[in-house]
C-alpha cells in the first residue's frame, strides 16, 4: 500500500474565543493548512473532520460540508465527520490515511475543531457524558472525572499506593505541562507553575473534584481548530513532509473502567501504540517526543506504561528519572498537552499530530526538541474505549 505523508499543519489558539465561532475556526484551518502545504482547495480529493458534539455545544450537525462555505473550491468534494468522543480528531487523520492508502485518493484536508465554551460548566459537563455508556453512566450522573478517577483509585488499590503518595506524581506532571505551555504562544493556559506551587494551594483554589482528582488534574474547555493536509507519498514536490508511518486506533468496551477492562492499566492505548509502532518498524525507544492525551493527569501517568516507558505500578519513576521532561528519553507534551494548551474536543488530536509535525520540520510551536526525528500520538476517547497511536518520522 501506498505510504502516507503530512505536507502542511496549522494550529489556532487555543481558549475561550468569543471573537471565533464554530465556522470561522473551521475557516481559519481550511486555509492555513492550504497555505502551510502550498496546495489549493482543487488539489483536495477529500475532507476528513473531526468533531465530537457541535450539535449539544452549538446546535450545528452535517458540520462537515460547511468545508464547502469555508473555501468554495472544495464544492463537490466528499467530506466526512467523524465521532469517536476525545479521539475524533485522530479518527480523522487515519479515515484520511486509510483512504489514501487504499487507492481511492491521493490527498487530503484533515479538519479537527470544537467550539466548548458556549455552554456554562454544567452544559458542558452534559455535553462530555454523551461520550459514557448512557443507560449505565450518563443518566446516572457518571461525568469523566469520575471515570477517571476510578482509574486513579484502581491503580492506587492495585499497586497499594496511598494518595499523599499519588498526589505529588500528579503535581508533577501537571507542573510539567504547565511550564511547557508557558512557552506556547498558541496554548490556553501560559503561565507556568512549580509542582510545590500547586501541591500548597488552598482547598478552595485546587478543589477536589472526584476523589483523588483536584481542579488542577483536569484538562480545559476550550475552543480551537487544527488542520493538516495529507498526501500519498511520492506525490510532493513542495514544502516540508513528515512520513504517517504507523497508525492504529484499538477500541474497547463503552464503559468505564473496572467493568469490562482494567482500571489500572491503559489496554487499548498499549495495543494501539504497539500496533502503530510495529507498522513503522520501530519501538519507543525510536521515539524522541509524544503528545498523549492527559484529559487528567492519571492519564498521562499511565500512558507512560502502556507506551513503555516505564513498568506497571511504576509510572512514577519516568517522572522522577526525568524521562519524560525536556531533555529526557521521550519528551511528553512539549506543547502543554491538553492540560495546559487546551482541550477542545474534536480539535485534540489534529493538533497533537500538527505539533509533532512543526516539531519534526524544524518549526516548533513553542519549546523545542532539539534534533528530533521521530514522534508518536497518542489520543484516547471516552474511558479507553477509543485508543487512537499514530507514528511520524522526518523524511530524510
Amino acid at each position: 500500500m501506498r505510504g502516507v505523508n503530512i505536507i502542511g499543519a496549522y494550529n489556532s489558539r487555543f481558549g475561550k474565543l468569543e471573537e471565533e465561532t464554530l465556522y470561522s475556526l473551521y475557516e481559519n484551518a481550511v486555509k492555513g493548512a492550504l497555505q502551510d502545504s502550498q496546495r489549493n482547495a482543487e488539489d483536495i480529493d477529500a475532507v476528513f473532520v473531526g468533531n465530537f458534539s457541535a450539535g449539544s455545544f452549538n446546535n450545528q450537525e452535517n458540520i462537515a460540508s460547511y468545508g464547502v462555505n469555508a473555501m468554495p473550491g472544495l464544492r463537490h468534494k466528499p467530506m466526512y465527520r467523524t465521532e469517536n468522543a476525545c479521539a475524533s480528531g485522530s479518527s480523522a487523520v487515519h479515515m484520511a490515511a486509510m483512504a489514501i492508502k487504499s487507492g481511492m485518493i491521493k490527498r487530503a484536508l484533515v479538519i479537527g475543531l470544537e467550539k466548548m465554551t458556549a455552554l456554562d460548566t454544567k452544559g458542558v459537563t452534559r455535553s462530555l457524558a454523551l461520550a459514557t455508556f448512557w443507560p449505565e453512566e450518563g443518566a446516572k450522573d457518571v461525568t469523566a472525572p469520575c471515570m477517571f478517577a476510578q482509574l486513579a483509585n484502581g491503580w492506587m488499590k492495585k499497586y497499594g499506593y496511598t494518595e499523599e503518595q499519588l498526589r505529588p506524581w500528579l503535581a508533577k506532571i501537571g507542573s510539567k505541562n504547565y511550564t511547557n505551555a508557558a512557552q506556547n504562544p498558541l496554548a490556553h493556559l501560559q503561565k507556568a507553575r512549580t509542582a510545590e506551587e500547586i501541591m500548597s494551594l488552598p482547598d478552595e483554589k485546587n478543589p477536589m473534584v472526584n476523589t483523588p482528582l483536584r481542579l488542577h488534574d483536569c484538562s480545559l474547555i476550550s475552543d480551537g481548530s487544527a488542520a493538516l493536509v495529507l498526501e500519498a507519498a511520492g506525490e510532493s514536490s513542495k514544502g516540508s513532509a513528515v512520513a504517517l508511518k504507523g497508525f492504529y486506533n484499538a477500541s474497547d468496551y463503552l464503559d468505564t473502567f473496572g467493568v469490562h477492562k482494567s482500571d489500572a492499566f491503559l489496554e487499548g492505548a498499549s495495543h494501539a501504540a504497539k500496533q502503530a509502532l510495529q507498522q513503522a518498524g520501530m519501538t519507543i525507544n525510536d521515539m524522541q517526543l509524544a503528545e498523549v492525551h492527559d484529559c487528567f493527569t492519571i492519564t498521562e501517568m499511565l500512558v507512560y506504561s502502556a507506551l513503555g516507558l516505564a513498568q506497571p505500578g511504576k509510572e512514577f519513576e519516568a517522572i522522577e528519572n526525568k524521562t519524560v521532561f525536556p531533555g529526557g528519553q521521550c519528551v511528553i507534551n512539549a506543547s502543554g498537552g491538553l492540560k495546559a494548551k487546551g482541550h477542545p474536543i474534536g480539535a485534540t488530536g489534529v493538533s497533537m499530530h500538527a505539533y509533532i509535525y512543526k516539531q519534526l520540520t524544524g518549526q516548533p510551536l513553542g519549546l523545542s526538541v532539539p534534533d528530533a526525528s521521530s514522534g508518536l500520538v497518542m489520543n484516547i476517547g471516552g474511558s479507553g474505549t477509543s485508543n487512537c497511536a499514530s507514528v511520524l518520522s522526518r523524511i530524510r
